[in-house]
């Protein structure tokens, strides 16, 4: 700490504003009790095993970090239109943390109730955390690392552009819907509904569930992917170059591209196969397609 830098230790505060406009200040073991925009309109502040129990606690606020801290369910939406945050070693149990924010980093924190997170954010990354409770985590967020990352909850990143996960697990139904140049490695996505109409999607060694997948997407590539027993009706209407290990349970309908697997049950190609409808299908090294 400078000899800039103003110390808060072992207080608490109640109502509107108490720390309203704070700039190089440290906060120790401070408690935020009910109330509204505690530390708005702040900037290079440093909050150590602090806890924050009411709403809108950091709100157009630059350069800050918070550490060892809790915020309590009363402190929803507490972290909006701000930038260039660093969160560690925090339990969260609030939802709509993170709104229209850009340069997040986020690191082995847990968040209970992540309903309605990052969302409209943007230079976001994510490392050994995991998000309970996370319908529509990410929603138009983008250029985002994740790694290690787990999530219980639908549709993630829908609608992001430039997201990288690597080692994670998203049990998540309709994740990645409408998504851009998105890159997942090493993780498995349980969830169906996966990635329609995404752009540019590359799935690296991963593990696919749920039925539909994967359906009216624009250049997806896979590599070494396996799918689960219920991944039925996977690819209809996509163009695609896939290798996948092991068996897939049922293709249907694929526009263009390629694929290469060890087996399938069903193959449906049918009078609703889309044009250019010259899809290359190759089983167990023999083209059936």
């Amino acid at each position: 700490m400078s000899k800039d830098t103003t110390l808060i230790k072992d207080k608490e505060y109640w109502g509107e504003r108490p720390l309203y406009r704070l700039h190089d200040a440290r906060l120790e073991h401070v408690i935020i009790h009910t109330g509204e925009s505690s530390i708005k309109e702040s900037a290079r502040i440093d909050a150590h095993q602090c806890t924050f129990d009411g709403k809108y606690v950091f709100w157009e606020c630059n350069e800050f970090r918070v550490d060892h801290s809790t915020f309590m369910p009363g402190a929803r939406s507490s972290l909006w239109y701000s930038q260039n945050v660093h969160m560690t070693d925090c339990q969260v149990d609030a939802p709509k943390m993170f709104r229209r924010m850009n340069g997040i980093s986020i690191e082995r924190c847990k968040f209970s109730d992540a309903q309605e997170t990052l969302w409209d954010c943007k230079d976001v990354t994510i490392r050994n955390s995991r998000f309970d409770n996370a319908d529509y985590l990410g929603m138009h967020t983008d250029n985002v690392l994740a790694e290690n990352y787990h999530q219980e909850g639908n549709y993630a990143f829908q609608y992001s552009r430039g997201v990288t996960i690597r080692n994670s697990v998203l049990n998540s139904k309709g994740a990645l819907w409408d998504s851009s140049d998105v890159t997942v490695e090493d993780s498995v996505i349980n969830g169906e509904y996966l990635a329609w109409y995404s752009r540019n999607l590359r799935l690296i060694r991963c593990h696919i569930t749920g039925e539909q997948p994967l359906c009216y997407c624009q250049n997806l590539y896979m590599e070494d992917c396996t799918m689960g027993d219920d991944a039925i009706l996977a690819f209809e209407y996509s163009t695609l170059r896939a290798s996948l290990l092991g068996h897939v349970p049922s293709i249907k309908n694929p526009t263009s591209g390629s694929i290469t697997v060890g087996s399938v049950d069903e193959l449906i190609i049918d009078s609703n196969q889309r044009k250019p409808a010259d899809c290359q299908i190759v089983v167990n090294g023999k083209r059936i397609l």
